[in-house]
């Protein structure tokens, strides 16, 4: 077991500080370690609003939270800061900005969407779309992995999912990627997911043309499902259809990407790992897929806010409070999982946050991305054997999202 740690908050454990974001991944998790052993929640002050915040790093506190949306509310926002009044007002609302009953509409609309027969043809897409990745990187042999094949498969596989026309998917992947630069920890400020407005003011224009053209002409993707459902008389309108889709390129792109990243190089890191892994793939790429998404956490946090007095695993609480769910810290609980800091494809059971703490608000696109994950890996280690990562992940300081920037690797025999 992970020794003891002092129960105490040292002067670098500030969350609030932007610094903590660019600290090395050891003095973070050490840092967390501390948090975790105090008798209840810490408190710091975020530095944009001036309004303080309690802590979630305990994973019995995420679940907690988690699974009492009644209480613990993602309608006030759950970035940091919060988006502003106006940008959800132009923009429409996320539904991980929602409280029931408007998350509740809109999720069961979603879901009645994803049919059998569309899930079956995604998972085709995933297959086609990860053996031509495959076979681009073996005729063109390019330097960056996140470029290359962990952002190209999920932003692919959603486009085809929605259908979105090829002609227009480069257009919006620039604009995607401009709205994405602004998120992180730049210049000794915490930057605001989302902020490239004028990016995604484009985008969402892109969406919303498409969604009027398939209620004149549906056909048979995503988009036309969305738009033309049946739910209690609701489909969605385009400014819903814009945010659904922005939702969908934040948490089905960049958390797979990045998790598909991180997946290579703990792989090439962790050679043991790697070794159980492709001597029986079938057996293991589960719980392959289950650990990286563990260790990795790509979606740092989430913040909730009180709608009454409550008390927290012991800890009170007032209304109007404000919380932050620390996915990456209840992922390394001592009090839940072994060695936490051991990155174990074998670890069982796992009952890892990577995709939430439960509740509503549990990932939409947690089978859409464990798929992406095994059907990728599954045609990596089959036709490239010798894949592996070269030097260390370029990161993106981040209070928010485990990004990966970039990631060299080659395919060829080590010798």
């Amino acid at each position: 077991m992970t020794a003891p740690v002092r129960a105490e908050i040292l002067p670098g454990d500030d969350l609030a500080d932007p610094g903590f974001w660019r600290l090395p991944d050891a003095d973070r998790a050490a840092a967390f370690a501390r948090l975790r052993a105090l008798d209840r929640p810490a408190v710091f002050t975020d530095r944009a609003t001036g309004r303080r915040f309690h802590a979630l790093v305990r994973h019995a506190d995420v679940v907690a939270a988690s699974r009492t949306p009644e209480v613990f509310l993602s309608g006030p926002g759950v970035t940091t800061p919060e988006p502003a009044r106006w940008v959800r007002a132009v923009f429409g609302d996320s539904m991980v900005n929602l409280d029931d009953p408007r998350h509740a509409d809109l999720r069961r609309i979603v879901s009645r969407a994803f049919t059998p027969r569309l899930i079956a043809r995604v998972e085709e897409d995933i297959r086609r779309v990860a053996a031509r990745i495959v076979d681009e990187v073996v005729s063109t042999r390019p330097q960056d992995f996140v470029t290359a094949v962990a952002a190209e498969l999920p932003y692919q596989v959603i486009c085809t999912m929605m259908g979105i026309p090829e002609r227009q998917r480069r257009e919006i992947l620039a604009q995607v990627n401009h709205a994405s630069e602004n998120t992180g920890v730049a210049r000794g400020r915490i930057r605001v997911p989302g902020r490239g407005l004028r990016a995604l003011a484009r985008m969402q224009g892109v969406i919303a043309a498409l969604g009027r053209e398939r209620r004149r002409h549906p056909a048979d993707d995503l988009i036309s499902a969305l738009v033309t459902a049946d739910v209690d008389g609701r489909h969605l309108n385009s400014r819903e259809l814009g945010a659904f889709f922005s939702l969908l390129l934040v948490a089905g792109v960049e958390t797979t990407r990045n998790a598909l990243a991180h997946g290579l190089h703990l792989l090439t890191e962790h050679p043991a790992q790697r070794a159980l892994l492709t001597e029986d793939f079938d057996a293991r790429i589960g719980g392959a897929v289950e650990e990286i998404v563990r260790y990795s956490t790509p979606i740092i946090q989430f913040r909730r806010t009180l709608a009454a007095d409550h008390v927290l695993n012991g800890t009170p609480l007032a209304a109007g409070d404000k919380v932050v769910l620390f996915f990456g810290s209840a992922n390394r609980d001592e009090a839940v999982f072994t060695d936490p800091d051991t990155f174990d494809i074998t670890r069982s059971p796992n009952p890892h946050l990577g995709f939430g703490g439960g509740g509503p608000h549990f990932c939409l696109g947690a089978y859409l991305a464990r798929q992406e994950m095994k059907v990728l890996y599954r045609e990596l280690f089959t036709r490239l054997p010798d894949i592996r990562s070269v030097g260390s992940p370029e990161r993106v300081p981040s209070n928010f999202d485990s990004r990966v920037r970039s990631l060299r690797f080659d395919f060829t025999a080590a010798g």
